[in-house]
């Protein structure tokens, strides 16, 4: 790879939350960065922030994928699979089918999409490097998150196929697992109910998406020889995904 040569990143979900951090942090480090999401309003409210290039996809669309993958560069540095999301928290009994196929397309299907549609590019670098933003989600489990993290759980599985597959090849890969961050997360999970994601954070201090961006960015610079295959990262309040300690507040 021409080390003069400009990095070119790309980053889905970058609307908001910890994709839009991303974007910004990635550009602060001169990135040329390649925004995708649906909400092509607040994408392009980011470039004209950051300088991304801000393009339409859906990735739980095949058809969207390839439109927004022709619109990238022959070379790419890095990939951040950060499109995704929460529906619901019903038990298994009481499960919401479209739903949990929702979280199945968004999470799961959808990183299989650009994976597959990107890795020419990545492999084209010399020094690519694919970044999978999962969750404790992927690792632990949760009363009436039996979607979402069987959803993560299979992320994890396939970033760690592609790790056995991608062997020998000029990519590396990297999955960041957080914990509780304070972004739109909740507020999609509970159907625009603001009350009830508020009190998701409720009493204690969560991540921000800053602080995931910087996770993200830290293991894409590493030396080209070292490979950060994980990242687990929570609040100091949060023990588990289901173990929270929450200040009372004061009377």
């Amino acid at each position: 790879m021409n080390m003069n040569e400009p990095k070119n990143a790309v980053v889905t979900g970058a609307s908001s939350g910890i994709g839009a951090a991303t974007v910004r942090l990635l550009s602060r480090c001169g990135f040329q960065v390649y925004g995708g999401a649906r909400r092509l309003d607040r994408l392009e409210r980011l470039a004209r922030e950051t300088g991304m290039f801000p393009l339409d996809l859906d990735v739980r669309s095949t058809d969207s994928v390839s439109a927004f993958v022709s619109h990238l560069p022959e070379t790419l540095h890095v990939l951040v699979n950060n499109a995704g999301g929460a529906l619901g928290l019903d038990p298994v009994l009481e499960w919401d089918e479209a739903g949990w196929l929702e979280m199945y397309q968004s999470n799961v299907l959808g990183t299989v999409r650009m994976v597959r549609s990107i890795f020419p590019r990545l492999r084209r670098s010399g020094r690519g490097h694919l970044v999978n933003i999962g969750s404790v989600a992927a690792i632990e489990t949760y009363v009436g998150g039996a979607g979402y993290t069987a959803a993560k759980h299979a992320l994890r599985a396939v970033t760690e196929t592609l790790r056995l597959e991608w062997l020998g090849e000029p990519v590396r890969i990297t999955e960041i697992d957080p914990g509780l961050v304070e972004t739109e997360f909740s507020l999609v999970r509970f159907q625009g109910d603001a009350e009830r994601a508020r009190k998701v954070y409720e009493g204690m201090t969560p991540l921000s998406g800053e602080d995931v961006a910087e996770a993200v960015v830290w293991a894409v610079t590493r030396p080209p020889h070292v490979n950060v295959d994980s990242i687990l990262l929570r609040p100091l309040d949060q023990a588990r995904v289901d173990r929270v300690f929450r200040r009372q507040p004061h009377t």
